[in-house]
């Protein structure tokens, strides 16, 4: 017998959730979301996926990574696909990936927009700083 959490054949997974979201996304954002995905899941093995913050406005959902706590979020806006960190503030960013949110105290966001390239060594690094700002808080 199968320990844990049950579930109905009708609920679907955070990853069958978040390609959900992607084939939502349609067009360049849902490619630029599903890139992000794949460098995110590949920086840190143990990254769990999870759909948050169902509502009427986003009845789907946002995608949230998190290891030890959240790690960056996800959102398709009208002209960018966003990813943003709940501790970028405090995070290292030398080659200054984050261009939104600059003025919080605490989280820092990155706009990517249709034909931005995404440096992945750049953001890989942003990640495993997120799960060590995680880990070292826990």
């Amino acid at each position: 017998m199968k320990t844990g959490t049950k579930s109905s054949p009708k609920e679907k997974t955070p990853s069958q959730e978040i390609d959900a979201i992607i084939k939502d996304a349609g067009d360049w954002k849902g490619k630029k979301l599903s890139q992000l995905r794949a460098l995110i899941k590949k920086a840190h093995p143990a990254v769990v996926e999870e759909v948050k913050w169902k509502k009427p406005s986003k009845p789907l959902g946002v995608p949230v990574w998190s290891h030890d706590g959240i790690i960056c979020i996800a959102d398709t806006l009208k002209n960018a696909v966003r990813l943003t960190f709940p501790k970028g503030a405090r995070m290292k960013d030398p080659k200054e990936l984050f261009n939104t949110r600059l003025d919080s105290n605490t989280v820092r966001a990155i706009d990517f927009h249709q034909d931005d390239a995404v440096d992945e060594m750049a953001l890989r690094k942003l990640i495993l700083d997120a799960v060590k700002l995680n880990t070292q808080t826990k």
